[in-house]
């Protein structure tokens, strides 16, 4: 990061007049950096220890998994980051780029949904909302650069911007029993606009975006000159915690989030993005549907993506393999996304195949390795 005296002497550099006007092309962006650097340095002043920009705990790992059982917790959200797409043409673009329907989505319901090669392998998985007239696709923040690059390439003479906004916002997330309460104490003039009975719904107000991924977790979307303000008042009932009891709660809930490790692994399916929303069978054509829709209607999927725990020392990671007694030698699957267990080793949602669940015998990395001990997922898989 450049210290601002830098920024400042770039934004002299880059001034020019206009009409009599001093006009500064580098003044919006300093101001961003500087508000999300003062947002860094506030998070620290509450004890978070940051690596590479992400909150990894505040003081105690441990303690803070074990309070995510049964406790509230808040946590900065800073590993997702946003783009924005927006223009005259922007649903009918991203309806004909993302497996989901685009045209579901309204400003007070969000989707699950991703973006394919040509052979149906998942780039990436978002969360897609609707602020005003613009569209915001969520996703682990290194992957937005490649993605808005690559999405770029089709836009062609479409009326369509897309752009790296995660810097503009702030995202933070409360989960627990007393989450709602908590929402509903931020947003109380609104609460009827967040329908209670859908996951997904989102409310907006001037500065704040609030999505209900489950009855008792919760994500807001907020500007960066608010979020410390929002911080203060929800730490008063909610234990802040680092990313990986977000993580682990998304786990739990079967919500699988691909990472630059396990990019163009898995087909949509595997993941199960079709069980929780996040792929139309009714839709028109987007990259990769050919081969989505034709693993859907022949039947052929065979592998989906499990709940498991693994009793290990050892760090386990996202894009590790998985073995089966059935199978021998040969990987039968893979990790997709993994968090550290309050009560020790790990708790993971891996792609495995499902011919050999009913006989068992999952290792983790090596035949015999740790052994996987499949759990249930909040949904079915048949």
């Amino acid at each position: 990061m450049l210290p601002i005296i830098v920024w400042q002497h770039l934004t002299v550099m880059f001034c020019f007049k206009l009409n009599g006007r001093i006009i500064s092309i580098l003044d919006s962006f300093c101001y961003i950096i500087f508000m999300q650097e003062s947002w860094r340095n506030f998070l620290q002043t509450q004890h978070a220890v940051i690596e590479n920009d992400h909150v990894i705990h505040f003081g105690d790992l441990m303690a803070e998994l074990k309070h995510a059982q049964t406790g509230t917790i808040l946590v900065d959200l800073s590993h997702y980051g946003l783009l924005e797409v927006s223009g005259a043409d922007a649903q009918k673009f991203l309806q004909g780029q993302l497996s989901c329907d685009v045209s579901a989505v309204n400003i007070n319901q969000a989707q699950y949904g991703s973006y394919c090669t040509p052979k149906g392998r998942v780039l990436v998985n978002f969360t897609v909302l609707k602020k005003n007239s613009d569209w915001l696709l969520q996703c682990p923040v290194d992957l937005c650069t490649p993605i808005q690059k690559r999405l770029s390439m089709f836009v062609l003479r479409s009326k369509v911007e897309i752009k790296d906004c995660s810097e503009q916002w702030v995202r933070m997330g409360v989960a627990g029993e007393q989450a709602g309460m908590l929402v509903e104490q931020v947003i109380a003039p609104t609460k009827s606009d967040l329908d209670e009975s859908l996951a997904l719904s989102v409310v907006h107000s001037a500065h704040t975006s609030i999505v209900r991924y489950a009855p008792d977790r919760f994500e807001f979307i907020t500007s960066v000159e608010d979020a410390q303000k929002l911080w203060r008042i929800l730490s008063e009932y909610a234990r802040p915690t680092g990313a990986a009891s977000w993580r682990r709660r998304e786990i739990h809930e079967g919500i699988p989030v691909i990472s630059a490790a396990t990019q163009e692994q898995f087909l949509p399916q595997m993941i199960n993005l079709d069980l929780i929303g996040g792929v139309s069978f009714k839709k028109g054509c987007y990259p990769g549907q050919e081969i989505v829709a034709r693993t859907q209607y022949l039947g052929k999927l065979k592998r989906r993506m499990y709940l498991a725990k693994i009793a290990t020392h050892e760090v386990v990671a996202e894009g590790d393999e998985v073995f089966c007694t059935e199978m021998q030698d040969q990987s039968c699957g893979t990790i997709v996304n993994v968090a550290p267990s309050p009560a020790g080793g790990y708790d993971v949602l891996a792609v495995i195949q499902q011919s050999s669940v009913t006989t068992g015998g999952f290792y983790w990395k090596k035949p015999k390795g740790p052994e996987l001990i499949i759990g249930t997922l909040p949904y079915s898989l048949l």
